[in-house]
C-alpha cells in the first residue's frame, strides 16, 4: 500500500481544575475534528473506515494520556496515537489546582494507489 497523505487539521484542548491529560487531549482532537467534514475519501472512492490517520499529542505528562480514549474519538478511520511533551500546565495560585493545555496534530493518509490501479481496467 501507498498511502498519500491528504488532510492535517490541529487542535487545542484544556481541562480547566481537573489535571485530567487524557481529557485535554481529547478535546483537543475534537477541537481539530469539529472544523471539518472530510469528503476527500469518497472523492478518491477510497471508504472512510479505510482512511489512516496519524494523531499527535503534546502534553507536559505523556504519559498520563489514556490513549484508546482518544482513539475513540475517531468516528471512522484506522487512528494510531503518539502523544508526546508539549502543551502547558498552568499552576493555580492556590498551588494545588493545575489546568492542563493539549495540542493535537491529525494527519489523514488514503491509499491511493491501490484505488487508482483498480480503476484503470474501468471504463472506455
Amino acid at each position: 500500500m501507498a498511502y498519500k497523505r491528504m488532510v492535517m487539521e490541529v487542535g487545542m484542548g484544556v481541562d480547566l481544575q481537573g489535571a485530567d491529560y487524557t481529557k485535554a487531549a481529547v478535546r483537543a482532537v475534537m477541537d481539530a475534528l469539529r472544523h471539518n467534514s472530510l469528503t476527500v475519501a469518497p472523492a478518491f472512492g477510497v471508504a472512510k473506515e479505510d482512511m489512516k490517520i496519524e494523531v499527535s499529542i503534546g502534553v507536559a505528562k505523556p504519559e498520563a494520556v489514556d490513549k484508546e480514549a482518544v482513539k475513540a474519538v475517531f468516528p471512522y478511520g484506522k487512528a494510531s496515537v503518539e502523544v508526546v511533551e508539549g502543551g502547558l500546565d498552568i499552576v493555580a495560585d492556590c498551588g494545588t489546582k493545575v489546568t492542563v493545555v493539549a495540542n493535537a496534530a491529525a494527519v489523514v493518509y488514503l491509499d491511493l494507489i491501490d484505488t487508482q490501479a483498480g480503476d484503470q481496467g474501468k471504463g472506455a
